[in-house]
């Protein structure tokens, strides 16, 4: 799970709803919003109820659309939970693509920018804790789900071939030769150890800037070690 992830809420939570960067019209807007619903409306039923046990067509009945409506937004049901995945590949296509920053300041510019918009959204709940909790339980959601591990597990192969084929471009080798593939390889490790850190820190004993800082703290030891190495190797 990666930190946008984590930010999906269970149904004691207020909607998670980040500002999108980009002016929208009318029509964006209510594609966008709808969007939203489908994902908070399924991702509230699954934590209830568990993902195997709620039918696709129970959320677009809840949503007040057609089952065909929602799969024209999310491609599979595992989709509606960890959409967010999406937004990191494109992330990764454009992060790393700057020749001129190191792929590990370009990897931690990404993750802190997730990291901040989970934060601060934390940080405008009536109940911090409470909303803590609620993200806890997403991610025990999907580590007890067989086919939501295995989506994660998918899109994280997804993100480490798109990573290798940015860095094996900057570096002007083929995208499957082995530095581009264990430098990106490295640099998803650092999305792990985000997650392993926020699983630690959102204990609920710790103000959102609190645990910004300790996550953050933790992401830059690992990405240390990977620095080291990065850096003695000049194609990147």
């Amino acid at each position: 799970m990666t930190t946008a992830q984590a930010a999906h809420t269970a149904k004691t939570a207020k909607t998670v709803d980040w500002p999108e960067a980009r002016p929208e019209g009318l029509r964006e807007r209510k594609k966008r919003l709808l969007r939203q619903q489908l994902t908070d409306t399924a991702t509230q039923l699954f934590v209830a109820r568990g993902f195997d046990a709620v039918r696709v067509a129970e959320i677009a009945e809840a949503c007040g659309v057609s089952e065909k409506t929602v799969f024209n937004y999310f491609p599979t049901k595992e989709s509606l939970i960890l959409d967010r995945l999406e937004i990191t590949v494109e992330s990764l296509r454009t992060g790393l693509a700057d020749p001129a920053e190191a792929p590990v300041d370009g990897a931690l510019r990404i993750l802190d920018g997730e990291l901040t918009a989970m934060t601060s959204w934390l940080a405008t709940q009536d109940d911090p804790v409470r909303a803590c909790a609620a993200i806890r339980r997403f991610g025990t959601l999907i580590q007890e789900t067989a086919s939501l591990r295995a989506h994660q597990s998918d899109m994280m192969d997804q993100f480490t071939a798109v990573a290798a084929a940015v860095l094996a471009e900057r570096a002007g080798l083929p995208a499957d030769a082995p530095e581009p593939q264990i430098a990106a390889t490295a640099l998803l490790g650092l999305w792990r150890v985000q997650f392993q850190a926020l699983t630690k820190y959102l204990d609920g004993t710790r103000t959102p800037a609190e645990v910004h800082e300790a996550v953050t703290a933790d992401v830059r030891r690992a990405a240390r070690v990977i620095d080291a190495g990065l850096g003695n190797h000049r194609s990147f």
